[in-house]
Parts: structure tokens; sequence; C-alpha cells
């Protein structure tokens, strides 16, 4: 490719190099991973009330095995229910979610969608150009929720 030749750059995964934000200086540039962007996208996203959790079952269940691995939770990949496409200014982001029974999936969804927007936007400078939500499950509240862990009983033999 010779110098003269326009380039095209197309949208990072969240498991590629560093994305260039816009805020390119003549001090200098800042660069943030898409790592990054996928992990202020999953805590923007579980501060809302009615998000059980992130990520299908699948990947929930990958995800505690993996944090049981000495170094296996760290890492773009570790962010169960994030993918996000980073490009030099702009980011689009995929949430996969488990809701509180009860709560309103629109009403949540909205609220997401904001919280999400906000962080990612206010935190790295990069407009966020969708975030698409997929309901993957419905946490049913159950007699363990409620319970305070058992006591163990005395043994009846000696």
């Amino acid at each position: 490719m010779s110098q003269n030749e326009p380039t095209t750059k197309t949208p990072t995964s969240s498991t590629s190099s560093p994305a260039r934000l816009a805020d390119d200086t003549a001090q200098g540039k800042t660069t943030i991973a898409a790592s990054v962007v996928q992990k202020i996208a999953g805590i923007a996203a579980r501060e809302i009330s009615g998000v059980y959790s992130m990520g299908g079952g699948v990947s929930r269940a990958f995800g505690a095995i993996r944090e049981r691995i000495p170094g296996g939770g760290t890492g773009a990949a570790n962010i169960a229910g994030v993918q996000v496409e980073v490009g030099e200014k702009q980011a689009a982001i995929d949430l996969d979610i488990v809701v509180e029974y009860g709560a309103s999936i629109v009403e949540l969804a909205r609220s997401v969608r904001r919280n999400v927007i906000g962080t990612v936007e206010r935190m790295t400078g990069l407009e966020v150009i969708e975030v698409n939500i997929s309901v993957n499950d419905i946490h049913l509240p159950t007699a363990e929720d409620d319970e305070t862990p058992p006591t163990t009983q005395p043994s009846r033999v000696e």
C-alpha cells in the first residue's frame, strides 16, 4: 500500500487492539482499549435495578468457571453478556441480560440503554450509536433467595 492511498478503518471488536479517540491533539492522543468500553458498559447495565445478571445461561456458566481459575477472570472475553464494536469516534454495544421477575422489561431496557450510553460517552468521549439489548431469561425469586444461610445442626451422636 502506498503512502498516498487512503486507508479505511473498520470498527474493532472487543478482543482487538485499542481504539483511537477523536481527541488527537498536538499534545498527543488517547487510546482506550475496547475491553475498557466493554467493562464500563457491563457495570453501567448492572447498576440498574431489575437487572439480575448479564449473559445467557451458557456464558454465565463459563464465566463462573473462569472466575475460579487463577488469572481466568480478567480480560475482555470475560465480561459475560457484553459485546462491543469500537471505532475511532463511535461505539456499538450489545447486551445480554437476565431480568428480575416483575420488572417491566420495556422500562428496564430504556433505563439500561440510557445509563450505558451516558456512562460510556461521559467516560470515554466516544459516541454510542446503538445499544442492543437481548433479554435471555427471567430470574424467578425462590425460597433460597429469601432465606438466611442454614445453621448447622448439632450432632446427635458422640
